[in-house]
């Protein structure tokens, strides 16, 4: 069995549910691995692992999720959303599934945001990253895939990018009053609530 399975909800390989994957917690060393790169892209044994994941992404409102969160030691994320309650001001970010994905950074440019991640449960902190990448990998299908992207969308992927490297957003961050739990850093907003949905 596959580390942290559980919650099976309906699945679309061979009748086998998709299930909620249990989410690695900053402190666990296994986040700060380097992931391994998928040998075989077309492996059958993927599928599961990814729909799992989309659901583990879904159930707790995430924008991305890397297969290392999940204690799948791959070069593999997940990201997208059309609306997201964690982030609720953002523009949609197309879904996509990237094995063994690449990134170049395109400038030298860049802005600071406020992230989350569902392996730091409860806090933000004020990263910076490139406003413009290329990235790219291989899709589910076995399609070679190469996209730019700025803003959020560029973010979210380095985010997630980020994961296969061992490298927590926290360890970004340059001003470390710009980082604590979301009720103290936003008292009053809503965000505290979702996030503490989210982990549930």
């Amino acid at each position: 069995m596959m580390p942290g399975r559980s919650r099976p909800v309906p699945g679309p390989y061979d009748g086998e549910a998709a299930l909620i994957r249990d989410i690695l917690k900053m402190g666990d060393p296994r986040l700060l691995r380097v992931a391994k790169p998928v040998e075989d892209p077309a492996d059958p044994a993927l599928g599961p692992i990814i729909a799992d994941m989309v659901e583990t992404m879904h159930a707790t409102n995430g924008v991305g999720l890397a297969a290392p969160q999940i204690g799948v030691d791959l070069r593999l994320v997940i990201f997208g959303f059309d609306t997201n309650p964690r982030y609720p001001d953002e523009a949609p970010v197309p879904a996509t599934t990237l094995i063994n994905p690449w990134l170049k950074i395109l400038t030298d440019e860049t802005e600071d945001g406020w992230e989350g991640c569902l392996s730091v449960p409860g806090l933000r902190g004020l990263v910076p990253r490139a406003t413009h990448i290329r990235y790219g990998g291989i899709l589910e299908g076995g399609e070679v895939l190469e996209r730019e992207a700025r803003g959020f969308h560029a973010r979210v992927f380095q985010h997630e990018y980020d994961h296969l490297d061992g490298i927590l957003y926290p360890q970004r961050i340059r001003d470390m009053t710009k980082f604590g739990f979301i009720e103290a850093l936003f008292p009053g907003s809503l965000l505290a609530a979702v996030e503490a949905e989210s982990a549930a």
